[in-house]
C-alpha cells in the first residue's frame, strides 16, 4: 500500500530528512518540506505503527497542500488504523466521490468496514479491490476477503474464494491453510481431501497441502492414509512438530503404541517438556499395558499444567486398572471438574462406578454425559446397555429421547435384548430381522454384547441361517 522510502532517497538522504522531521516534531515547528518527501516519512511512520507522528506529519502537510488527495487518503488512513472510524470513512466517502477506482482508497475503505465488523460493506469493496487490482496485487485481497465470508460463517463462499487465489497463484500456502480451516468449520472432509490430492497433483511438493490432506484423512478415521500424508509432509518438512504429533495421533488411533510413541518423543526433542505431548505418551504406556510410565508421564504432565484435565484422566484410569477405584474415582472427578463439558470423561467416570456396583451414581453420571454428547457412540453403547442390564423396561423410552441416538445402528442390537429381556419377544424379534436384512454381519454382533444370546433359539436360528 505505502512506497518504500528508498524509491524517492537513499538511505542518507532519508535520514538527513526523518532527522530534521524529528526535530520539527520535538518542537512542534513545521517547516516546509517537498511533498514526496513528507510522503515518504508519513508512510515510513504508518508503516512502522508510529500513528502519533504519523499524524502530526499529514496534518501538517494538509495545512501546506490542502488539496493534495494523497495526503488526506493517508490521514483516513491513519484514523482508521486508530479506531476512528467514523471520521475516517468521511474522509473516504468525500475522496470516492473524486477517484472511485483508486485502489489504495478502496481497499482503506473496505479494511474500515471490516473493523466495524461490517462485513456485508467490506466484502462489496474488497470485491470492487479485486476488479481494481493487477494479477501481483491480488493475493492479500483473496485472504481479507475470505476472512470476511468466514466472519459471517459463509465458509462456502470463502472456499470459492480461496481456489480462485491458488489458481492464480498455486504458491499461496496461506490460501491453502484457510480451505483447511473452512472444510473444518463446514464438516466437509471429503471435499478437503478431494481439493488437497487435486492441489497435490499440481504441486507434489507442497508440505502444507499434504499435512492438511493428513488432517483431513484424521478427521474422517482413515487412519492408514493419514499416516500415509504425514509421512510425506514431514520427509518435506522435518522441522514441524505438529505434523509428528498428529502421526502420533494417528498410530495411536491404529493401535500402534510404540510408533505414536517414537513420534510424540520426537515432538517433545523439538518442543522441550509439553504436558500435552505427555498425557498422550502416558495413553501410549497405558494401551502397552506399562502402567508405571504410564503413570510417570500422566503426573509430569500435571506438574506441568495442573490445569490440564486428560493429565487427571490418565491418571484415574491407571488407578482404576490397578484396582485402585476409590482413588480412580476422585482423579477423574478432578478431571471432570476442570473441563465439565467433556462428555467422554462422565462415560470413564460411569464405567468405573459401575464396576464398583454403585449403579444409581452410574447411572447418574451416565445421564449427565449423554445430556452433553448424544451423539458419542461408546458412551450411548454403554448406557444403554447398562440399562438393558439394570431397568430394560427403560431402554427405548431413552433411545427415542435422544435424537443422536438414531444414527447409530449398533445400538438397536441392545434394543432387541432390552425387549427380550422385557419379555416384548415379537419387537425383539422384528428389530433383529431388520438388522439382518441392512447388516448381516452386525446382526452377528449380538452375541459379543451378549454372549448368552447364543443360548435363546430365537437369536441363533435367525442370526446363524
Amino acid at each position: 500500500m505505502y512506497e518504500e522510502e528508498e524509491e524517492y532517497f537513499s538511505e542518507r538522504e532519508f535520514n538527513e530528512d526523518l532527522n530534521a522531521f524529528n526535530a520539527m516534531y520535538r518542537k512542534d515547528d513545521f517547516r516546509f518540506m517537498d511533498s514526496d518527501r513528507l510522503e515518504a516519512l508519513i508512510d515510513h511512520f504508518i508503516i512502522s505503527s508510529n500513528y502519533k507522528k504519523a499524524k502530526w506529519g499529514v496534518e501538517m502537510a494538509l495545512s501546506h497542500f490542502p488539496f493534495n488527495t494523497m495526503f488526506l487518503l493517508r490521514k483516513a488512513q491513519i484514523l482508521s488504523a486508530n479506531g476512528e472510524l467514523k471520521e475516517a470513512l468521511e474522509i473516504l466517502n468525500e475522496l470516492e466521490k473524486m477517484d472511485p477506482t483508486n485502489l489504495e482508497l478502496v481497499l482503506t475503505k473496505a479494511s474500515s468496514f471490516s473493523q466495524l465488523r461490517d462485513s456485508k460493506n467490506a466484502i462489496r469493496y474488497f470485491n470492487l479491490a479485486l476488479e481494481l487490482a493487477d494479477d501481483m496485487e491480488k493475493d492479500e485481497i483473496y485472504l481479507d476477503l475470505a476472512m470476511e465470508y468466514n466472519n459471517v460463517k459463509d465458509y462456502k463462499s470463502a472456499v470459492k474464494i480461496l481456489k480462485r487465489a491458488i489458481a492464480e497463484n498455486p504458491k499461496n500456502e496461506v490460501a491453502v491453510y484457510e480451505i483447511a480451516f473452512c472444510y473444518d468449520q463446514l464438516g466437509e472432509y471429503k471435499k478437503a481431501i478431494k481439493c488437497f490430492k487435486d492441489y497435490i497433483d499440481e504441486n507434489p511438493y507442497s508440505f502444507t497441502a499434504w499435512y492438511n490432506l493428513a488432517n483431513a484423512y484424521l478427521k474422517v478415521d482413515n487412519f492408514e492414509k493419514a499416516i500415509w500424508a504425514y509421512d510425506y509432509s514431514i520427509i518435506i518438512n522435518d522441522d514441524f512438530p505438529p505434523a509428528y504429533f498428529n502421526l502420533g495421533n494417528a498410530y495411536l488411533s491404529s493401535s500402534k503404541p510404540r510408533k505414536a510413541l517414537e513420534c510424540f518423543e520426537k515432538c517433545l526433542e523439538v518442543e522441550g517438556e509439553d504436558a500435552l505431548i505427555l498425557s498422550y505418551m502416558g495413553e501410549c504406556y497405558e494401551d502397552l499395558g506399562e502402567l508405571n510410565l504410564a503413570m510417570n508421564c500422566y503426573n509430569r504432565s500435571a506438574i506441568l499444567n495442573p490445569q490440564l484435565p486428560e493429565a487427571w484422566l490418565g491418571m484415574g484410569i491407571v488407578n482404576d486398572l490397578e484396582g485402585k477405584a476409590e482413588e480412580a474415582i476422585k482423579l477423574v472427578t478432578k478431571a471432570i471438574d476442570l473441563a465439565p463439558d467433556n462428555a467422554s470423561f462422565y462415560h470413564v467416570l460411569a464405567g468405573i462406578l459401575e464396576k464398583e456396583e454403585r449403579m444409581e451414581d452410574a447411572l447418574e453420571v451416565y445421564e449427565k454425559g449423554v445430556k452433553l454428547d448424544d451423539t458419542n457412540e461408546d458412551l450411548a453403547l454403554d448406557y444403554l446397555k447398562f440399562l438393558a442390564g439394570e431397568a430394560p423396561y427403560l431402554v427405548e423410552s431413552i433411545y427415542e429421547s435422544n435424537p443422536g441416538f438414531h444414527n447409530m445402528p449398533e445400538l438397536d442390537l441392545i434394543r432387541v435384548y432390552a425387549y427380550y429381556q422385557n419379555q416384548e419377544y415379537t419387537n425383539a424379534y422384528l428389530i433383529l430381522d431388520n438388522i439382518i436384512n441392512t447388516d448381516a454381519d452386525l446382526a452377528k454382533k449380538l452375541f459379543l454384547h451378549y454372549p448368552e444370546a447364543k443360548n435363546i433359539s430365537g437369536f441363533r436360528d435367525r442370526i446363524e441361517n
